[in-house]
């Protein structure tokens, strides 16, 4: 039976480079010396028979950082985590229910610098069982599951632009249905993508 995990731990070995959500726009000048907050986020992945699908966010437009965007389940590293892995899986357990003992860590994915001052760590996880998303009240005004095979599939990526702050930015996008999944999520699967088809 094939695996839909040969291509994720593909991706893990492949994938090297630290992503950004100024990989497309070289011209941007960031400051030297800059901080930047460590945070994690958990790319969950539930695996039924010969196919598998992502979990992912819908954040609440009350948020102050990326409101109503599409995002994995994840934040920022509290003092009280041991590491990033920790911090992941907390916040997947608070954000969308999903309890730390029903998940095994695969490995981890390339960092990524936001724009919004954070370096974001991608832990990749199989999900054992089933559960009940649960919705953290508000943070997350949504979950839903896309198709691991459309996520890793380079065709279904595009790149679009928008102003910000005054400049046209350029950005990774991979819709779904009536998902727009776009920015820093869709940059990180874009490099887990870009792994799982190198040869």
């Amino acid at each position: 039976m094939h695996d839909p995990l040969r291509l994720v731990h593909d991706a893990l070995e492949r994938a090297r480079k630290a992503s950004s959500d100024y990989d497309l726009n070289p011209e941007t000048v960031l400051p030297p010396g800059r901080k930047l907050r460590p945070a994690g986020v958990l790319v969950p992945i539930l695996c039924d028979g010969a196919s598998a699908r992502i979990y992912l966010t819908k954040r609440s437009s009350a948020l102050k950082h990326h409101p109503g965007q599409i995002a994995f389940p994840g934040g920022k590293q509290d003092e009280a985590d041991a590491d990033i892995v920790t911090a992941a899986l907390r916040e997947a357990h608070e954000e969308i229910g999903l309890a730390p003992a029903n998940v095994e860590v695969l490995g981890q994915m390339p960092s990524h610098e936001t724009v919004t001052g954070f370096m974001v760590t991608p832990v990749v996880a199989r999900v054992k069982a089933p559960f009940e998303p649960r919705p953290e009240p508000g943070e997350v005004e949504e979950i839903f599951e896309v198709p691991l095979m459309h996520l890793l599939d380079c065709a279904q990526f595009s790149i679009q632009a928008r102003r910000w702050r005054g400049n046209w930015r350029k950005y990774y996008t991979v819709p779904f249905g009536p998902y727009y999944i776009w920015g820093a999520t869709a940059r990180i699967l874009r490099v887990m993508a870009d792994a799982a088809e190198a040869q």
